[in-house]
């Protein structure tokens, strides 16, 4: 981290300082993982931990007065320290993804900071910004939201100079209420660019063109009718080819991922790399190093030549009707088994929208659904033949009696289910 002198801190809460420490290189909030020279910054619990800190080298500790903005006050620190340029990538689905193939297109040709896993919130983004080095220059960020005004006051930490929106579909609906709300908070990213900034946007996308009205920057437009689009689509040796139109220059790339989806999550990061001004003829580099998150559409071999789709890290009603069309283009004559958990924060519409994704599996052909969670029961409704768990261990038990050689079995669910642990499972039969 690029250090922090321990004078710009004192304000932020308790200080204790190690001996002859005057600065700090590092920000940590788990005292098992700090480094000799971090903070050790102690929210909730870690209160009891500071000792421990002090002990494992840690150059000083922070009980803060408010832990959010303490290291927000952090970030911000960091963030106005570094020349790095900062994307900021947002949307309904395939935040994660579009930041894990951003990245790999960058690190082969620019010196890159990205945040790890899901770090997208109040906590992670200015942990992320924590890990800027003097000589880093960019910073991809996820960022995340649960209501208005959550992307604004990140953005007003990380100052983004390229924003990327994936989608507008309805997640969150319980907390915003409508779709016109949803694109009202992730367009917050497009409002928190400094003028000549960049936004990667969807094309067509009605509700989110009142939040787009800036002539101070610049608007790069994804989608199948705009300037920038996927216009081929192949299955490759363990992966896909994908071939983008980018504005007039085609370009075509071999992807370890095998959805359609992904090569949507691909397009937007590729716009956001051809913004930052790097070259376009090495990004296939960057390509052949990506590797996904966990647990976000993960294939693995069943036996009888079965496969297994882990796509349990979350879900809303347009990730799992991709994650359904997928299935279906990839099961080759195979048997089809969904293993669905409950979609959460839906909002009065949630019972519905489960119904809309169970005669979604019936029409593109699943032959065998498993519903896991309350809500999950209305997937059976109108959906294919199938069944019902309460949990994720109940559905441990079903799924294994349902299962025969060959099948080809999807595994999705919001992350409140822990579906990962089903698919684990049966990974182990």
């Amino acid at each position: 981290m690029i250090p922090l002198p321990l004078t710009e801190l004192a304000g932020l809460g308790v200080l204790d300082a190690a001996p002859g420490a005057t600065a700090v290189a590092g920000v940590s909030i788990d005292s098992r993982a700090l480094r000799p020279g971090d903070l050790f910054v102690a929210l909730g619990r870690g209160a009891a931990f500071r000792n421990q800190a002090l002990a494992a080298g840690a150059a000083a500790t922070l009980l803060p007065d408010d832990g959010h903005e303490a290291l927000a006050a952090l970030g911000r620190a960091v963030r106005s320290r570094s020349r790095a340029r900062v994307v900021g990538i947002t949307g309904s689905n395939g935040k994660t993804s579009t930041k894990d193939i951003l990245a790999a297109l960058c690190k082969p040709v620019i010196r890159t900071v990205a945040a790890e896993q899901s770090f997208n919130n109040e906590i992670g983004v200015p942990l992320t910004l924590c890990r800027v080095e003097p000589d880093t220059e960019l910073v991809v960020l996820e960022l995340a939201m649960r209501g208005l005004g959550q992307i604004a006051s990140l953005c007003s930490i990380a100052a983004p100079d390229v924003a990327v929106i994936t989608t507008i579909a309805p997640a969150h609906l319980e907390l915003l209420g409508s779709l016109e709300n949803i694109a009202r908070a992730k367009a917050e990213i497009v409002a928190g660019l400094a003028p000549g900034g960049i936004a990667v946007v969807p094309d067509g996308v009605h509700v989110l063109e009142p939040w787009l009205q800036r002539d101070d920057i610049e608007l790069r437009r994804t989608g199948p009718d705009a300037p920038y689009r996927v216009v081929e689509f192949e299955d490759a040796a363990g992966g896909s080819r994908v071939t983008f139109d980018l504005a007039g220059r085609r370009l075509t790339l071999d992807w370890s991922f095998t959805s359609m989806h992904q090569a949507q999550n691909a397009l937007a990061a590729l716009v956001a790399y051809e913004a930052l001004g790097l070259p376009l003829e090495r990004a296939a580099e960057g390509a052949s190093q990506l590797v996904l998150s966990a647990w976000r559409g993960e294939e693995h071999p069943l036996a009888g030549g079965g496969v297994l789709v882990n796509d349990a890290y979350n879900a809303n009603p347009g990730s799992l009707r991709a994650a359904l069309e997928h299935q279906a283009r990839r099961a080759h004559g195979r048997r089809r088994v969904a293993i669905l958990g409950a979609m959460a924060e839906l909002g009065p519409a949630a019972a519905e929208l489960h119904r809309e994704l169970g005669r979604a599996a019936r029409e593109l052909g699943v032959d065998e659904l498993l519903a896991v969670g309350e809500l999950g029961r209305h997937y059976l409704d109108e959906g294919p033949p199938g069944s019902w768990a309460p949990d994720a261990d109940a559905a441990i038990a079903l799924a294994r009696s349902l299962l025969r050689p060959g099948d080809h079995v999807l595994v999705k669910a919001s992350r409140s289910l822990g579906l990962e642990r089903v698919a684990d499972a049966l990974r182990a039969v």
